[in-house]
């Protein structure tokens, strides 16, 4: 196997079966519905990631199977993967990912396994940025010093499909040197952490200790932990988690001893159908995973058993739910000092359209936003409040706001107007970074000289260097910047998946962008930090603009290609 937990090879979804491990690594080769539904139901596969994408090949081999001289029979496969879907009740993913790749049925099984692929890649990509988001918050909330951190189950590559998203923070925190030790819960009754987390860590030289699950309160209590880090099989509206039960407990005694209590999770794993923990079905498994252990008995024959495969944990006690797109969830101020590390509490929306609004004008009246150009917006929790469209941003006010969804860019409610054309930048912003604000404007010299970018239809890079202003875009090197410059299509939305895919792909990328021949697009952790950061790279293209000086446009080293291939 590579990197990848689950690979598709001939017609097969291959896995490596995490029921030997670690003693054995064996691999598992799926090549019906039912052995896909065993694996997970038995749990060779498991981690609500790694379900939900395997579920999607099921439903890939399902309508293989059930093609005949071209023709698929729909209905045969959409029975097949309410099958899949039902294997596992309390993961969210697996129910999301079989309703995605379920839409492509009828294009046959090509345009089904076509979209698995792309579930695929983009598995990697967000349970790295999550864990990006989560180890800089990690980094913020507890001493400047290498950390002890407690996890609980398992939620690598094994969980997901590459990369992990607890584990995956742990990752990201060893290679900056910020890891002292891991201290993993052996997770009873399957023993996860003893037998994959443990396994795992070593694989990636992690240091760590194994320690029984009814260890981790004393732990705390005698000042071994740091912090808390774990998954989650389904988070809900209000933040409550559903994750391997002995989460909650954790939860409590890291809440009582002051410690933060982080979770990563992909934004797939938020379900904000649920309003409630309340609403969440919880599986239970069978009696003989207590009852005995390796073949042999350890209670007496016939010893009813109270068996959930997880628990919920209340959102209050949860110091932050972390995803690709940053801190999606906050808890009660008294879990660590989140309050005071993550993104200030906002205001209504009636408050952020004023003063939306105010800089909007502010912005028309310098000839940023001419007419009824260019677009502002707030992030409010999973959604967004953006200028509507078509609206003068001289006369703007705050009752001319329209919110969206950030999972899809659609309007919440009818709002008697449309959002702007461009949400979808807004909301691609706002699904790869922890940004609270964005703003998209239209001044002349940025505009100008991206005309001069590369060659039409890809991405160029726009290097400026050497002048004071670039410390104002709020990059790591003040004297150069290396500003991406995206192509301008007339579909908007194709400019905001090219944003989105380039955002994943570079962590580290300036909190600006240029389109050529279009404007400017930055985002900071409110207004005004966007506002300046926007208005920094303006002042900078002029300088280039009149002064002559160099301002290198080039095809990025690790080219990104955009659009139609």
């Amino acid at each position: 196997m590579d990197d990848s937990s689950l690979v598709w090879d001939d017609g097969a979804l291959v896995t490596i079966d995490q029921r030997g491990l670690p003693h054995e690594v064996r691999e598992l080769r799926l090549s019906t519905v039912d052995q896909v539904i065993d694996a997970l139901e038995a749990l060779a596969i498991r981690g609500a990631p790694a379900i939900g994408i395997a579920g999607a090949f099921g439903v890939v081999i399902a309508t293989a199977a059930h093609t005949v001289d071209g023709v698929v029979d729909e209905a045969a496969v959409q029975a097949e993967a309410d099958r899949i879907a039902a294997a596992r009740p309390t993961a969210v993913n697996l129910a999301w990912a079989v309703r995605r790749v379920r839409t492509k049925v009828g294009h046959g099984a090509g345009a089904v396994l076509a979209e698995t692929l792309d579930m695929l890649a983009e598995d990697g990509r967000v349970n790295r940025a999550a864990a990006t988001h989560a180890a800089d918050l990690v980094q913020r909330l507890c001493a400047d010093r290498p950390l002890r951190v407690l996890t609980h189950c398992n939620t690598g590559r094994l969980a997901t499909s590459a990369f992990g998203t607890a584990i995956g923070t742990l990752r990201v925190l060893a290679e900056r040197g910020a890891i002292e030790q891991v201290l993993v819960d052996e997770t009873r009754p399957l023993l996860q952490g003893a037998r994959l987390t443990t396994w795992e860590l070593a694989e990636a030289g992690i240091p760590h200790r194994l320690t029984i699950d009814s260890a981790a309160a004393w732990a705390m209590a005698t000042g071994q932990v740091d912090c808390v880090l774990v998954g989650a099989d389904r988070v809900t509206a209000n933040g409550d988690v559903a994750n391997k039960i002995g989460t909650y407990g954790l939860a409590l005694a890291a809440r009582h001893h002051g410690i933060p209590f982080v979770v990563v999770a992909p934004e797939s794993t938020r379900d904000l159908s649920m309003a409630t923990g309340r609403e969440i079905v919880v599986e239970e498994r069978a009696a003989a995973e207590v009852t005995g252990f390796g073949g042999v008995a350890t209670a007496p024959e016939h010893t009813e058993v109270f068996n959930p495969a997880f628990d919920v944990t209340p959102g209050e006690l949860v110091t932050a739910v972390v995803t690709e797109n940053g801190v999606v969830h906050r808890g009660d101020s008294s879990h660590g000092d989140a309050t005071t590390s993550t993104t200030p509490e906002l205001g209504s929306d009636q408050s952020h359209g004023a003063a939306i609004a105010d800089i909007a004008r502010e912005l028309y009246r310098r000839g940023w936003m001419p007419g009824t150009a260019g677009n502002i917006s707030v992030r409010t929790g999973a959604t967004a409040l953006v200028t509507g469209s078509g609206l003068s941003k001289g006369e703007l006010t705050e009752r001319d706001m329209v919110t969206v969804r950030i999972a899809d860019s659609a309007p919440v409610a009818d709002h008697g107007r449309k959002p702007s054309a461009e949400t979808t930048i807004h909301t691609a912003v706002y699904r790869t970074r922890p940004a609270q604000a964005v703003v998209h404007i239209h001044p002349p010299f940025a505009t100008a000289l991206a005309t001069r970018s590369g060659s039409p239809g890809t991405l160029a890079t726009l290097r400026i260097t050497d002048y004071e202003l670039i410390k104002g875009l709020g990059g790591g090197d003040p004297a150069v910047a290396e500003i991406p410059v995206f192509p301008n299509w007339p579909e908007v939305p194709r400019i905001g998946a090219d944003i989105e895919r380039y955002l994943l792909d570079h962590p580290g990328a300036l909190p600006v962008l240029v389109i050529a021949g279009h404007g400017i697009t930055a985002w900071g952790d409110d207004l005004a930090q966007a506002r300046d950061r926007a208005e920094c790279l303006e002042a900078l293209c002029e300088l280039v603009s009149r002064t002559g000086s160099p301002a290198a446009f080039a095809p990025r080293d690790d080219f990104l290609e955009i659009g139609p291939t």
